[in-house]
């Protein structure tokens, strides 16, 4: 087998493409040769006042033009992929049916998911934690994860092939102090993924997650200066990853190369989980 990442003729379903981590994948996917569908609930022809009940990270990023659903596509479309954007809320079962529907009836298939979209903006600690936004979180992060994966999941079945990559966290892993909805929610997306890894081997299904660290994407450089550095002295490298680095390691993950690796939570995170001092 050739030692090269090769995506041809895969259609890959990426949420929350629109900026940071899914768009440093969707890039990715397609430059290894896959055709590529945007699902976010942003999107530039489609911006309204009702993506603010979704956190202060969208509406930060719609304020100072940091979406890049239908630019991302046009990227794609340049390199000789099909591309689409799609304007998808991932709690939203239906609108989740109509994203996997378009993208079957315009692309031919769901081969790849990317299980990208989530909410990072309920920080505090335990006793001041919302439970509107723990909800949210959970509605966002967890289960968004489930109904996307579960409108895939007869497409690959029926071809007989399909990677599902869900996106965690080490505060999955670790826990993460203020974080208590977002460490909980990503924990069980690592046990979300070992289940449909189990459940997806007999029909040629491989789904891992990957388990980033402090990666330098747009709302990582709105933080606070301090923290970020304060944190990123915890990784080996003293620095925070970069999107691509995310990126390559779903890249394999999704190619053929990775064909007998399933559900495993594949840490991208500089080392920060070691005892490092």
């Amino acid at each position: 087998m050739a030692l090269e990442i090769d995506l041809s003729g895969r259609v890959a379903l990426v949420t929350g493409g629109s900026r940071g981590l899914g768009r440093a994948d969707a890039l990715t996917l397609a430059r290894a040769g896959a055709d590529v569908v945007i699902a976010d609930i942003l999107v530039e022809s489609e911006l309204s006042e009702e993506t603010d009940s979704w956190g202060a990270l969208a509406t930060a990023a719609r304020a100072q033009g940091m979406v890049h659903t239908e630019e991302t596509v046009e990227e794609i479309r340049a390199m000789g992929r099909r591309s689409l954007a799609a304007r998808c809320d991932v709690t939203d079962r239906g609108q989740v049916a109509a994203a996997v529907a378009r993208a079957v009836e315009e692309l031919g298939s769901v081969d790849i998911l990317i299980n990208n979209a989530g909410t990072l903006d309920h920080v505090g600690q335990f006793h001041d934690q919302s439970p509107e936004l723990w909800e949210r979180d959970l509605r966002v992060n967890l289960t968004g994860g489930f109904n996307c994966a579960q409108a895939v999941w007869p497409h690959m079945k029926e071809r007989g092939w399909g990677r599902i990559v869900n996106m965690a966290s080490v505060a999955g892993t670790l826990g993460g102090f203020g974080q208590a909805s977002y460490s909980t929610t990503k924990s069980g997306i690592l046990g979300l993924t070992k289940t449909l890894a189990m459940e997806g081997g007999r029909h040629g299904i491989t789904c891992n997650a990957i388990v980033p660290g402090i990666i330098g994407t747009e709302a990582f450089h709105m933080a606070n200066a301090a923290m970020n550095e304060r944190i990123a002295a915890r990784t080996v490298f003293k620095r925070p990853g970069e999107p691509q680095d995310i990126a390559n390691a779903i890249a394999f993950l999704c190619s053929d190369l990775a064909s007998y690796i399933t559900g495993v939570g594949l840490y991208v995170s500089g080392g920060i989980e070691l005892f490092v001092f």
